[in-house]
């Protein structure tokens, strides 16, 4: 049992997005999370923090470490953030006398977010792809029924006809304007996380920037000053991921519509009806519609959790965790369900 649709046993078929929750599985948290300290580990052995062995025995260790996930749950119900328990079962993995060269100078934040980042980092390709897909599919239609009228609708009355290109046209800018923004955070990278206790550094002293830097080129992240407690970050990424579900679902709204009054559109399967064998339900557009007004739900308990008390928040920081991933997702299933829906279109404007 479940108590999210997006990994439900059956509504995830519906709502939910394998590929983009891949990355969201706790396989792929803990594998985030232990890359951070391989990565550490590394970069302080390059600055001369800790030794070259100790970096090679924490490297080797984590090729064959496997986590007491039991453990992890135990504890992150004691101390609210998985990272100390995952940092002991490290330590004594790696053994004397490197074990205590592991975690040197970070904090918990600094693992979970710096391996968001790597996760999200991977997110970011597979929205891009998609949108450049859905853009071709909408070149397609443009191509083939562009000069065909439709009834141009403003306040959801008839107003004067447009063509298809007009409306397909109004599909497509915003996801090309997604698509760029999405292609912009893949070229200047997602900014790592590394301030230590207090955003401060202080066990590292001079040699702080170099390892932040290091830190972040073995990672594939941008270098950036710590931003444990400044979470615009977070807030413009759901902001992206919303506005990508929401341009879907104004596309899916649209379709919809055309469906309703039947003669401007011909679309191919659709879902059927346990009462009324005839239908022929227009599933894919109405989920759009509904992903569209969940991620816009979501974006305001994102723009809460940008209130972190002073140098760091928990409350804050695990509303987060309850948010973010799901947003990521629905963008994902979004992107999906529209090229469905686009590419079951048989017919649009009319004959």
């Amino acid at each position: 049992m479940t108590v999210s649709p997006f990994d439900h046993p059956y509504l995830s078929g519906l709502l939910g997005d394998e590929a983009v929750a891949a990355l969201f599985s706790v396989a792929a948290e803990l594998e985030a999370m232990l890359a951070f300290e391989v990565a550490l580990a590394k970069a302080e052995a390059e600055t001369g923090v800790i030794p070259a062995d100790a970096a090679g025995a924490i490297e080797a260790v984590a090729h064959r470490f496997s986590p007491d996930v039991a453990s992890l749950r135990a504890a992150t119900a004691r101390d609210g953030v998985v990272v100390p328990d995952f940092v002991r079962q490290i330590r004594a993995a790696v053994g004397e006398p490197h074990g205590r060269h592991v975690h040197v100078g970070a904090t918990s934040q600094d693992v979970v977010d710096s391996g968001l980042m790597l996760r999200l980092s991977r997110v970011l390709p597979v929205l891009e792809k998609r949108l450049g897909g859905l853009a071709g599919v909408l070149d397609g239609l443009a191509a083939t029924f562009g000069d065909r009228e439709l009834m141009g609708r403003t306040r959801m009355q008839a107003a004067i006809p447009i063509t298809v290109a007009d409306r397909v046209g109004a599909w497509r800018a915003p996801l090309e304007r997604h698509r760029t923004r999405v292609t912009g955070l893949m070229e200047e990278g997602l900014a790592v996380q590394f301030g230590g206790a207090a955003g401060t550094l202080e066990k590292l002293g001079e040699k702080a920037p170099a390892v932040r830097a290091a830190l972040a080129r073995n990672l594939g992240l941008a270098d950036a000053p710590q931003w444990h407690s400044q979470r615009d970050r977070i807030l413009d990424l759901g902001a992206l991921l919303s506005g990508i579900t929401g341009s879907l679902g104004k596309i899916g709204q649209d379709v919809a519509l055309l469906a309703d009054r039947g003669d401007e559109i011909a679309l191919a399967g659709g879902g059927g009806s346990s009462a009324m064998p005839h239908k022929q339900n227009p599933v894919a557009a109405e989920v759009l519609v509904t992903l569209a007004r969940f991620n816009a739900a979501q974006l305001g308990g994102l723009a809460q959790a940008m209130v972190h008390e002073q140098e760091r928040s928990g409350s804050a920081w695990t509303l987060e965790w309850l948010i973010l991933p799901q947003m990521v997702v629905a963008a994902g299933a979004a992107l999906r369900l529209a090229d469905t829906l686009l590419s079951s279109l048989r017919r649009l404007g009319a004959a």
